[in-house]
């Protein structure tokens, strides 16, 4: 499924984001003001593909950096699915 914004006369497809259970849970126990930053994030990465995102090493997905928290998340052409969200640690990749 696609979602469509037009910029500028320009047609672009957008990816849709997905949260898991466990996803959904993580982002609801943060404090507002991450929260926020994290939906923000993940929704300029949806529209532009922009973001401190890499690969991880080692297993499939994706990681995504905002501040001192992440977002660990796979992706293919039309979907986001974000996996692990919390706070940078020690056991976060594990």
């Amino acid at each position: 499924m696609f979602d469509f914004i037009a910029i500028f006369g320009d047609i672009i497809a957008v990816k849709t984001i997905i949260l898991t259970h466990a996803a959904a849970k993580d982002l609801d126990q943060l404090p507002a003001a991450p929260r926020a930053a994290i939906a923000d994030a993940l929704h300029r990465y949806a529209m532009t593909g922009l973001g401190d995102v890499k690969r991880l090493q080692g297993r499939d997905g994706y990681r995504m950096r905002v501040g001192r928290y992440r977002v660990l998340f796979d992706e293919d052409q039309t979907t986001i699915l974000a996996i692990y969200i919390g706070k940078r640690e020690t056991t976060t990749y594990r």
